[in-house]
């Protein structure tokens, strides 16, 4: 299904794995169709519960965009670029399963804005991200001066994005840009004992909290409409109230996404 991803279902967890390590995992056109082929996957696929984005080997995550594909591009044909990589992020981000992102290495320019489309992030302690676009006469055109704003604040972000430094994954922490550090060899448990946590909760409630959360960055959506009718409609799933008898039962709740 996949060129450029290797992907594993196991445990309701569909482990997604951009497999070019030879080129630091940089992402080309195919690597984006086939992370727009995969979210689709995720949100179709009733036996994915959840779904991780990691990368091969020991060095990176994804290290940019495969610059190749951008010599000698027109204004018009930039943009094309841009909006799919951006639609392809937005799916991912506005996905109703979590998608987290399994940083390993190097998460830069197109990587770190994958990353940052995640739900959130857990990172290796070799992880480091930056958007370095401006060392090429670019920004970044997937997201990215947005979703950095939005996780480590205007300052911070600004600094990132125009001096193109990269920070490390103890900074990444600081900052608020992941959740977790830790060991190389731990990464990918980490991010599946958190998931698995998530997926004994109740589906709809899942889905829901990610629009919700999500629309506090949407201008274009009162959050608190959001939340208030997510709210009510949860009312009206057999979830609720499986999750309210085997509280009052004092028993484990058997959630059935309904």
């Amino acid at each position: 299904m996949y060129k450029t991803l290797l992907a594993e279902l196991a445990n309701g967890i569909y482990t997604i794995t951009i497999n070019r390590a030879d080129k630091l995992n940089a992402i080309n056109k195919e690597v984006m169709h086939d992370l727009d082929t995969a979210a689709d996957e995720v949100i179709r696929n009733k036996e994915i519960k959840a779904a991780i984005i990691t990368g091969s080997g020991a060095k990176a995550f994804v290290a940019g965009a495969d610059i190749s594909e951008f010599k000698g591009l027109s204004v018009s044909e930039g943009m094309d670029i841009a909006k799919f990589g951006q639609a392809v992020f937005f799916k991912i981000e506005n996905a109703t399963k979590p998608i987290v992102a399994a940083v390993n290495g190097f998460a830069l320019g197109g990587g770190c804005e994958l990353a940052m489309a995640c739900h959130f992030r857990v990172a290796s302690e070799n992880a480091k991200f930056g958007q370095p676009e401006v060392n090429l006469g670019l920004i970044p055109g997937y997201g990215g001066t947005q979703r950095l704003v939005h996780l480590v604040g205007k300052g911070r972000a600004l600094e990132m994005l125009m001096t193109g430094n990269m920070i490390d994954a103890a900074t990444a922490l600081q900052y608020g840009l992941v959740n977790y550090v830790v060991k190389d060899e731990e990464l990918l448990d980490k991010t599946k004992t958190i998931l698995k946590t998530i997926i004994s909760k109740a589906p709809l409630a899942i889905s829901r909290c990610i629009a919700a959360a999500n629309a506090a960055y949407d201008p274009q959506k009162n959050g608190y409409d959001i939340e208030l009718k997510a709210f009510g409609e949860c009312f009206g799933t057999e979830d609720m109230k499986e999750g309210a008898a085997a509280f009052l039962e004092k028993r484990k709740a058997d959630f059935k996404g309904r």
